[in-house]
């Protein structure tokens, strides 16, 4: 009996352990893998958001990923002379911090975009369901190569998500600036072929890429490339509607206030939740993932002034300002965009609120309350150097609040591009192609007529030389002016290979560091420095961090790592620097 009851006894114990070995192997819908993630189109629809999630860290368009093209170009100087120093000086080492952030984050980009891209093929779902989920992939994975190839020149170029499991192809070595911009090329062409436009509306219209966004990137690229055909062809196609129907909007400044957010004139935009609607926590980095995220940027904690609450690092250069006066509007009134660029005290401010206004003929907003508060004379960028702040992605004209929240709250979108920058690379691929035309000036008056400027004449622009450098130096500063891509216009331009074109950007860049807004035109003799006098040749690339080199044995530097002059290969690909032309 004894053994009976010790026989029932085991029998009983295994079975109740076989019994709960069963009931524990199941799968936590909690702790999903790549593995068992992805299988059906619910859930790449929910990778695919998690795609768009990763354009929002700090190192891609939330902060530095952002500011750093638009300190390395001639509109933006580093007031704090602190954070920014290396991107602005262009000289910067390795050892530079803030060159590891855009690598990395974009990195998390291209990560995500593959992990998708190598599971729909073998999940079942509609032609259209397809082309939306695999050409949202290929455009944000484009999109973060192109930031990667423009800031780092070379990189790994990492397309199949199978290479992250073995240790032989994760160490990827370096790609040609060529090799990664041919693929961006493919990816933006098929993107541009596959993805909808913003005419089926809904999030289409709210937010996500579209057939127009691809054709507007990948305009972009083939003009880094000076093919000028094949982009004059991408450019011609937008502006007739065959990517959704594109248009300025009446008023310049819609194109930087949260309530005018994804418009008739946005081709792409970086989605932030409007100031105050999102969580407490804030996702600065890969690591810091949060449910209860702000979902806002931190531009404006760099662009706004120090002296009304901002971390005051980044400043508008007198060049620009100056720029802007030298041009008044039909009714001598000055340029709107001045107004949505530079914060600055303005006494004709006072007299133009309400009015009907050649730029405003509804009644014209301008006034000189900023952050809610009149101010009586321009505030500083940064509370030390001095400097004029930038209006440009904060609230500062839009008075929304009366403070500045420091950190990533800010919830204007980010336009990365628009209908505006479609009509100026118009103007600029028609000239290269045919000379100075009246189609390449009907472009560019298209843009100036919106904000109230006289129309160019053609009579007035005897050669391309002179026409392009109406486009360079004049139309795209005072259009996009301390936005994103201004550095990189600088390095497809090749005005860091010729001696004329980077004494005139050295011009373009004088600051002074007196504490105060001076707006003074400065000359080598009356401006502290230059954000280009210590640049070293090769540096108008980003240097590829040197822990980031340390842990892949594959890696090599770039040329900013090494000090290597670009010039030579810019010139034996066949490109050409156009010289300096004084317009005055």
């Amino acid at each position: 009996m004894k053994r009976i009851n010790i026989f029932l006894t085991m029998l009983a114990l295994f079975v109740g352990i076989t019994a709960c070995n069963d009931q524990l192997d199941v799968t936590n819908p909690n702790n999903q893998t790549t593995y068992d993630f992805g299988n059906t189109e619910s859930e790449l629809q929910e990778a695919i958001i998690a795609c768009y999630n990763r354009i929002r860290l700090e190192g891609t368009f939330a902060r530095v990923g952002y500011t750093m093209d638009a300190v390395r170009g001639d509109e933006v100087w580093n007031s704090s002379q602190q954070w920014y120093l290396d991107a602005d000086n262009l000289n910067g080492p390795a050892t530079f911090f803030m060159a590891e952030w855009p690598w990395r984050d974009l990195y998390h980009v291209v990560n995500r975009t593959n992990f998708v891209l190598s599971k729909v093929d073998a999940v079942e779902m509609s032609q259209d369901s397809y082309n939306e989920i695999a050409g949202q992939a290929l455009f944000l994975r484009s999109l973060a190569y192109y930031q990667l190839t423009t800031y780092y020149q070379t990189a790994p170029l990492i397309t199949d998500y199978a290479d992250y499991a073995d240790i032989n192809t994760m160490y990827a070595a370096n790609n040609t600036q060529d090799e990664i911009l041919d693929q961006i090329e493919a990816d933006f062409t098929s993107a541009m072929q596959m993805l909808p436009s913003k005419d089926e509306g809904g999030e289409w219209a709210g937010g996500r890429a579209t057939s127009g966004a691809a054709a507007g990137y990948l305009a972009r690229t083939l003009m880094f490339r000076h093919k000028f055909d094949a982009a004059y062809t991408v450019l011609k196609n937008i502006i007739a509607g065959n990517y959704g129907q594109y248009a300025l909007t009446a008023d310049y400044g819609d194109n930087f206030k949260e309530d005018t957010e994804n418009n008739s004139e946005s081709l792409f935009e970086v989605q932030f939740l409007d100031y105050g609607t999102g969580g407490t926590d804030e996702e600065w980095t890969p690591v810091n993932i949060s449910s209860e995220a702000t979902q806002g940027h931190a531009v404006e904690s760099n662009y706004a002034s120090q002296e009304l609450g901002s971390w005051g690092d980044l400043a508008g250069s007198p060049w620009l300002y100056n720029l802007f006066k030298k041009e008044n509007c039909t009714d001598g009134r000055l340029d709107p965009r001045l107004y949505w660029t530079l914060v600055t005290y303005e006494p004709e401010y006072n007299t133009y609120t309400g009015l009907k206004t050649d730029a405003y003929p509804n009644g014209d907003p301008r006034s000189n309350v900023v952050y809610q508060a009149e101010i009586t004379a321009t505030p500083l960028s940064n509370s030390s150097q001095g400097g004029v702040s930038i209006a440009k992605f904060t609230n500062a004209r839009n008075n929304i609040y009366a403070s500045i929240t420091n950190g990533l709250h800010c919830g204007v979108n980010l336009r990365m591009m628009r209908y505006s920058d479609v009509l100026l690379r118009a103007a600029e691929c028609e000239n290269e192609i045919n000379g100075p035309t009246q189609t390449a000036i009907d472009y560019i008056n298209e843009v100036r007529n919106r904000v109230a400027l006289e129309d160019l004449q053609l009579s007035d622009f005897p050669s391309a030389d002179a026409l392009f450098e109406q486009i360079a130096n004049v139309e795209r500063p005072k259009e996009f002016g301390c936005e994103n891509g201004r550095g990189i216009d600088l390095l497809r331009w090749g005005f860091f290979y010729s001696s004329d074109r980077l004494n005139q950007i050295t011009e373009h860049g004088y600051y002074l560091l007196d504490g105060t807004a001076n707006t003074d035109e400065l000359t080598a003799e009356t401006a502290s420095g230059s954000s280009y006098q210590y640049y070293y040749k090769g540096h108008e690339y980003f240097p590829i961090y040197q822990s980031t080199l340390d842990a892949n044995p594959n890696l090599v530097g770039n040329s900013a790592n090494n000090n290597e002059d670009n010039g030579p290969a810019f010139f034996e690909k066949g490109y050409t620097v156009r010289p300096v032309v004084d317009l005055d």
